[in-house]
């Protein structure tokens, strides 16, 4: 029995998917045909060794920056319906320094500014946050973190 939600499935997913297409791409670098039509050995080697480079700069990329995996439109319905009484705007109207903008998220919430924290913290609560686990399902939760995150982002109105 697998204890990742479809979140964290997709998130993986979407990176290996991604990857894959990098190595792909790097491979079309690789020089083909057959031998007496090929660039001699050193060129090959420098194009191989560039293609390489290519694959894990794309791999490194992959992995530093966040992958969006919710759908922040769906979110954005979800959140004004169970979120918003406590945090119209990206406020907090019960701890006014635990606000949604990126600054008190990156300061406040444990594991930091990405949508896996937000989506802890959403399904179990803490402290004055009743946990959502047991009424949003793991496909809206994501999406709420996924609108959460992005608009946090890009600043809240």
């Amino acid at each position: 029995v697998s204890t990742q939600s479809t979140w964290e499935k997709t998130t993986m997913i979407s990176r290996a998917t991604a990857v894959l297409a990098l190595a792909g791409s790097a491979a079309a670098f690789a020089p083909m045909g057959t031998p007496a039509l090929r660039k001699p050995a050193s060129i090959q080697m420098s194009a191989q060794a560039n293609a390489a480079k290519v694959a894990a700069a794309g791999a490194a990329l992959l992995v530093a920056t966040p992958a969006f995996a919710g759908d922040a439109g769906a979110g954005e319905k979800i959140f004004n319906a169970n979120c918003a009484a406590c945090h119209a705007g990206g406020q907090n109207s019960v701890v006014p320094d635990h606000t949604l903008e990126k600054a008190a998220i990156e300061k406040f919430l444990t594991g930091g500014f990405n949508e896996k924290a937000v989506v802890t913290q959403v399904t179990n609560g803490k402290n004055a946050m009743p946990a959502f686990g047991g009424r949003l399902s793991d496909d809206d939760i994501a999406n709420v973190a996924t609108y959460v995150i992005s608009t946090s982002d890009a600043g809240w109105d």
